[in-house]
């Protein structure tokens, strides 16, 4: 699960293993056992979540937005 930043106590990363067929890029991010994944297009949005209110997810989704073309080079970078 290679790390792409962490960001006020949250960690953003990818799992190695995105199923197969691989899923379309996103990020995943986790703090004190609570977990999100974010699609990162065509719009940054909420795939799923457990353990996060509705306050935090907005908050995420503008860090995942300011941050989305150093996601998506990392998605791209990591998976080839």
């Amino acid at each position: 699960m290679p790390t792409l930043f962490r960001y006020d106590g949250f960690r953003f990363f990818i799992y190695s293993n995105e199923g197969d067929p691989r899923e379309a890029a996103h990020v995943h991010v986790m703090k004190a056992g609570a977990e999100a994944k974010f699609w990162l297009s065509p719009q940054v949005a909420v795939a799923e979540s457990a353990g996060f209110d509705a306050r935090t997810l907005r908050r995420l989704a503008g860090v995942v937005e300011q941050r989305r073309a150093e996601i998506e080079r990392a998605w791209h970078d990591y998976f080839g």
